[in-house]
């Protein structure tokens, strides 16, 4: 039977998470791995809790396919060398239904059930740092993407956690830099109207970080407005915006949110010249539901397959050529994600956990997301560019240097 899907308050989750992690005492704690994983021929098992249904169903997607292209690329190599015999590596994945209380369950049942040698992350603060919490607790390594690394960093004095992926404050001055970079700040009347999810990270993304940087580069905010995270209708939000007159909208909610706010726009008749929606303007779905209206969004982004970084342009081919769909940066960070737990569990050559825990700390590579080097925060920050879609595909527009298109400006009001 599906539980009927909710987005619980993240602080729910993390104090589930405390709870139950203080009262769990330690599995893993720098010992070898009391399981399957830890018999001489058996698979060696790691697992994953990640949206595969729910709100960020469309994040989970791309998840499930990057840690699963990392784990079949060593196995089909032959597996990892333990104590000198070579084993195949087994992915167990639960869906956590975008619910920060179902992913302290998943990794719980993951490590006390599944007995997995060690983790990776689930997709957004609200559902990576409760998992997080629970494997820095019970002593499991854990690799994720998917969190921003200032929020990360400071939600816990981290151990056994591990976060690769963008620095919230770079993606929030994105669209100003990009605003100032391209000329287009001087062909708008200087306002901006904010409407955000009051969920942990949303809710510094929209009443703390947009406002700083609108601030900064000379931009007046002339609405500012949060809302629940499963909310749908933005009729009210959006009237005020545009009597506002804000020439630039910035919004981060959920893809069915940001999907929904985008068709009440051209409802209401609200054309601003900017439209910036993150987290819900990212996935593939956001423009596949949208057709032509989501042409000339825009949405932060931290990798593409012409970035420079070995096997990227590949990734993406691959990604293309078995899923016959339109690829998603998430598969890099996840995929890359994977292969540093991998390699990192290869060169202990052991299960034990303190080991592969140390190897992950010794990171310092190129890899399909970029450099991967973590620091005292347990974090690698992966840098920004601003991404726009077009014609159903995310293009890059700035900084120029990395552009592969030319923006698109003003927003159309009707695609």
């Amino acid at each position: 039977m599906r539980v009927p899907v909710r987005i619980v308050s993240v602080a729910a989750g993390l104090a589930l998470a405390t709870t139950l992690s203080a009262c769990a005492g330690t599995v893993g704690s720098g010992s070898s791995a009391s399981s399957s994983s830890s018999s001489s021929s058996g698979p060696i098992t790691i697992g994953a809790s990640i949206p595969l249904t729910g709100p960020l169903a469309g994040f989970g997607y791309f998840e499930k396919w990057g840690y699963q292209h990392a784990v079949d690329e060593v196995n089909t190599a032959g597996g990892i060398a333990i104590d000198g015999k070579k084993r195949q590596v087994k992915l167990v994945l639960l869906d956590d239904q975008t619910n920060p209380n179902t992913t302290v369950n998943n990794v719980q049942q993951l490590i006390t059930q599944d007995h997995v040698t060690a983790l990776l992350g689930s997709c957004t603060d609200s559902l990576v740092e409760p998992g997080a919490l629970i494997a820095n607790r019970m002593g499991v390594p854990m690799v994720t993407p998917c969190a921003a690394t200032n929020t990360f960093g400071v939600t816990a004095n981290w151990t056994w956690a591990w976060d690769l992926f963008f620095n919230s404050e770079d993606l929030t001055e994105t669209p100003f830099n990009t605003a100032d970079q391209l000329g287009l700040k001087a062909k708008t009347n200087g306002r901006v109207a904010i409407i955000h999810s009051n969920g942990k990270n949303e809710n510094i993304i929209g009443s703390q970080e947009w406002p700083a940087w609108a601030k900064k580069h000379g931009w007046t905010v002339a609405y500012n407005a949060a809302v629940p995270p499963t909310q749908t209708d933005f009729t009210s939000s959006l009237q005020a915006a545009k009597t506002a007159n804000a020439d630039m909208l910035l919004v981060v909610i959920a893809p069915p949110g940001a999907i929904a706010l985008r068709k009440q726009m051209v409802s209401i008749g609200y054309d601003p010249k900017i439209l910036v929606e993150e987290e819900g303007g990212e996935p593939l779905q956001f423009a596949q539901a949208l057709g032509k209206l989501a042409n000339g969004v825009m949405v932060g982004g931290y990798w593409d397959p012409s970035f420079p970084f070995p096997g990227a342009k590949q990734l993406m081919a691959q990604f293309e050529a078995q899923t016959g769909q339109t690829g998603s940066q998430h598969i890099a960070d996840t995929y890359t994600a994977a292969q540093i737990l991998l390699q990192a569990i290869q060169r202990a050559g052991t299960l034990n956990a303190t080991a592969i825990n140390n190897q992950i700390a010794k990171t310092n590579g190129m890899f399909a997301a970029g450099h991967i080097q973590f620091n005292a925060q347990h974090t690698s920050t992966l840098p920004m560019v601003e991404e726009q879609w077009q014609d159903g595909k995310n293009v890059i527009i700035a900084p120029t240097d990395r552009s592969t298109a030319t923006v698109v400006f003003p927003l159309p009001p009707n695609g």
